[in-house]
């Protein structure tokens, strides 16, 4: 099928799948512990997809031009059998790339199985690589070892690792070159993302956002950078190489520096929703269509309709109106 655009000229090329909305840890960012507490209702599993379903689903949007994958949650090795459904993904004609988004904590019994299955990279979410602070983050009270165990695990598996670090004035910006120079010795690339309004119960404003520049800044000033090329089109992380050769960093500034124009990605929710926009306030029922029979063509134009349609800018409007929305939970959603 011919390449599909939205009102932009954006193509669909990422596509990323939230396969639960819970998790082991309680990120202050994410899910707040007061939010999501002991008595929080989380979705039965009837109302998650089925694999079958987000594989029929996959496929689709593969003849759309979609050619990435990412699995997001929650937490989605908390997913039974979550190697099983990567199997499938990756015998899907057109899709070259299948990643996990990740806390790391379960890769130890799972890393080697998902790279079997054929799982291309694991992105790793840490925030913080000193305890007391990863402690106070995470909601639970967990040291980095598990992480940094998981990782591990991940690297001897023969799996690629990227590493994401939420920063957050007053959270753990102190944790910014300390991050830098463990994975400096490490090789694995960290990318740095600016605190953004994903949600509703996460506090944000603009306060609290370190800014591209001052994460630049700070590392530069002790370890020099320079700016490199994007890797491809509607790449999210803006690359910078360090001097001496060791590697590089990346940064996630879709609050001071948006990239609205350039992007790609549309987002499968854990309850069968599709996002156009990692900020919506509202998505499309796709399960109500699928569990309601529609046909592999009836669901190939309510996509093409979907995305033809899409018109989300909303980092940019943010920018410029300061304006704010309902959004849905990250939980859902995943990144």
């Amino acid at each position: 099928m011919k390449q599909v655009t939205d009102q932009l000229q954006r193509p669909i090329r990422d596509l990323r799948i939230s396969v639960i909305d819970q998790c082991n840890f309680r990120c202050s960012y994410c899910m707040p512990a007061e939010v999501f507490g002991e008595d929080y209702r989380f979705l039965p599993f009837n109302e998650l997809l089925s694999y079958d379903e987000i594989v029929r689903l996959a496929e689709i949007f593969a003849e759309l031009g979609t050619e990435k994958i990412r699995i997001t949650g929650g937490e989605p090795l908390m997913r039974r059998n979550l190697d099983e459904l990567i199997a499938r993904l990756k015998r899907i004609e057109g899709i070259n790339d299948v990643a996990v988004t990740t806390n790391a904590v379960f890769l130890t019994k799972q890393a080697e199985k998902l790279k079997a299955a054929g799982l291309d990279r694991v992105n790793v979410s840490l925030d913080a690589i000193e305890d007391d602070v990863f402690k106070r983050i995470n909601g639970r009270h967990v040291k980095t070892l598990p992480v940094l165990k998981g990782i591990e695990a991940a690297r001897k598996a023969g799996l690629p690792i990227k590493i994401n670090m939420v920063v957050k004035k007053g959270m753990n910006e102190d944790q910014i070159l300390p991050m830098a120079r463990y994975f400096k010795q490490t090789g694995d690339t960290l990318r740095f993302i600016e605190f953004m309004d994903v949600g509703n119960h996460n506090g944000w404003n603009m306060d609290t956002v370190v800014s591209k520049k001052e994460i630049i800044d700070r590392i530069n000033e002790e370890m020099p950078l320079e700016a490199a090329d994007a890797n491809y089109f509607g790449e999210v992380a803006s690359r910078y190489r360090y001097k001496d050769g060791s590697g590089e960093i990346g940064i996630i500034s879709s609050v001071t520096d948006a990239f609205c124009g350039s992007c790609t990605r549309v987002r499968l929710s854990a309850d069968g929703k599709l996002y156009t926009c990692l900020f919506a306030s509202a998505g499309h029922d796709i399960k109500r269509l699928i569990r309601n029979n529609y046909s592999d063509h009836q669901l190939l134009l309510e996509l093409v309709k979907i995305w033809t349609g899409r018109k989300d800018r909303y980092s940019e409007e943010r920018n410029k109106t300061g304006k704010q929305r309902e959004k849905i939970e990250m939980s859902y959603i995943g990144g």
